[in-house]
């Protein structure tokens, strides 16, 4: 049986709209998508490459 993922928003996502990205977990993948837009089709990515992906925006985030 296949559960609909259960989407979430980065808690620094403020309560007025805007540029906002919803992520899922499931196993084995990330899910994206843009929470303007919830119809969309969403963008997969593998663990590991959400990995490098948030680790590489934290570090722009602190100056790196």
């Amino acid at each position: 049986m296949d559960l609909a993922p259960e989407w979430f928003k980065s808690s620094y996502s403020g309560g007025g709209g805007g540029n906002c990205i919803e992520v899922a977990i499931s196993p084995g993948a990330v899910h994206i998508r843009d929470s303007k837009d919830t119809g969309r089709p969403a963008l997969v990515l593998s663990p590991a490459a959400w990995s490098a992906f948030t680790s590489r925006a934290e570090s722009a985030e602190i100056g790196g």
